[in-house]
């Protein structure tokens, strides 16, 4: 596109003059001063000219100039300069601090999913202890602003993409996240779902197989479906409809599971299966649909909130470091079969709506709605292997888990206006959600 500025303005001379007005504006910006202000601009300009002599300028050329160092600095550095204010820390850099490791400790994580909400997390752990990572993620539900905090560092490098497509690169791990986990984004498209947890895991084993990389699957609690033991060990078979709304999903995690250890059996893959259960926290996508989120955001919006059924099915919930911790304990430990991850702690949806009713201080009331098709009657873990086998137990109380995800609901509504819950039926993630 040709510029609209007379050509003498791009000349070399002016154009370092902008490049000067440029870093000008930076300095300020790092000596805490703010890049929109009259201070940068006359700073700039008043640069522009000690750089090539007020002389070579008229007046109205000045005024001109001025302008164009509005336009070409501020439209152009003041939208990259507020990131990078947003992302300095106390130390004066532009990432959050990590650890430094030295080559012999420090592995190379695939995480596929990464830009997700626990994918995302469970990056910045790892990033923090000092690893390279690299996120893979086609953006169904992953949210680019989930890890922007990371582009740029030399540990972190991010790809736009699908596991139902090979990959082709050297890891030391991965860690299996990528499939949409909750019923309104996977029933939105259930024959990728089934492809992504089959043709996908299929290709990360395939990975696994030829870099001798150890892989870690996130299946899930659906794979117990509507069960009939209460808790859940890893023990029990299941109680699953194959043909139902959540078979996609369901049957999808359980296949991944049978492939998981087919490819340790035949082929000697180190392998991990972690089974999840509900689990919220920050960077949960607004418009998942799941009770978590859907109540936060009725309560904070002051609308009613949703119960579907009478709500006494039961669920159980954790915290999103929790989980992580988990990942990262049964990744690098010596345990290869499944282990459940949740909080034994048990709610009925009903008193779960009362809790979040409470904490949010909210006048909204709580409605009923017709119950969802296959919604499982009761869940909640056996967490006796993990604490066994891998040393772990939920650290955090589910009413301090649920405050922190109340303050970044309350903020993720600050910066983006209106948030309309997702209801049961299939449904793609909002495009205004997605970045």
């Amino acid at each position: 596109m040709a510029s609209s500025y007379p050509s003498q303005w791009r000349s070399p001379k002016v154009l370092s003059g902008l490049l000067c007005a440029g870093l000008l504006v930076l300095y300020f910006i790092g000596k805490g001063g703010s890049p929109s202000g009259a201070v940068s601009i006359e700073a700039s300009s008043s640069a522009m000219k000690a750089a090539h002599g007020a002389s070579a300028f008229g007046s109205d050329q000045t005024l001109k100039l001025d302008a164009a160092i509005a336009r070409e600095v501020r439209s152009q550095l003041i939208s990259e300069v507020k990131h990078l204010q947003d992302n300095i820390n106390n130390g004066g850099k532009i990432w959050p601090p990590v650890a430094n490791l030295p080559e012999s400790q420090r592995k190379r994580i695939l995480i596929t999913g990464g830009a997700g909400f626990v994918g995302s997390n469970l990056c910045d752990r790892l990033m923090m202890e000092g690893h390279e990572v690299i996120v893979l993620d086609n953006m169904f539900t992953g949210r680019k602003k989930n890890v922007q905090h990371w582009i740029g560092h030399p540990h972190f490098q991010m790809i736009i993409g699908d596991v139902v497509n090979p990959l082709y690169m050297e890891v030391d791990q991965i860690y299996h996240l990528a499939c949409p986990a909750s019923p309104p984004h996977y029933q939105y498209n259930p024959i990728k779902t089934i492809k992504t947890s089959t043709e996908g895991t299929l290709n990360m084993l395939g990975l696994a197989k030829r870099v001798k990389a150890r892989m870690l699957l996130t299946s899930t609690s659906e794979i117990y479906g509507d069960p009939e033991v209460h808790p859940q060990p890893e023990t029990y078979w299941g109680h699953v409809n194959a043909i139902g709304p959540r078979a996609c999903y369901d049957e999808g995690k359980r296949v991944a599971e049978t492939m998981m250890y087919a490819y340790k059996k035949q082929e000697g893959v180190d392998v991990r299966v972690a089974r999840i259960f509900n689990t919220f926290g920050p960077r949960m996508h607004p418009n998942d649909g799941r009770v978590v989120s859907n109540f936060i955001i009725q309560a904070l919006q002051g609308k009613p909130m949703t119960i579907y059924g009478e709500g006494a099915q039961t669920r159980s919930f954790q915290y999103v470091d929790d989980l992580v911790n988990g990942l990262m304990k049964l990744m690098n430990g010596d345990y290869d079969m499944p282990v459940n991850l949740g909080n034994p702690d048990e709610y009925t949806i009903k008193d779960f709506a009362t809790v979040i009713h409470k904490f949010t201080d909210t006048n909204s009331t709580i409605i009923h709605m017709p119950a969802t098709e296959d919604d499982p009657r009761q869940r909640k873990p056996d967490i006796t292997i993990a604490k066994s086998k891998i040393g772990w137990q939920p650290q955090v109380a589910v009413d301090e888990g649920i405050r922190k995800t109340i303050d970044y609901f309350r903020k993720e509504l600050m910066d983006t206006g209106e948030i309309i819950p997702t209801g049961p039926d299939a449904s793609r993630p909002k495009p205004d959600m997605a970045n």
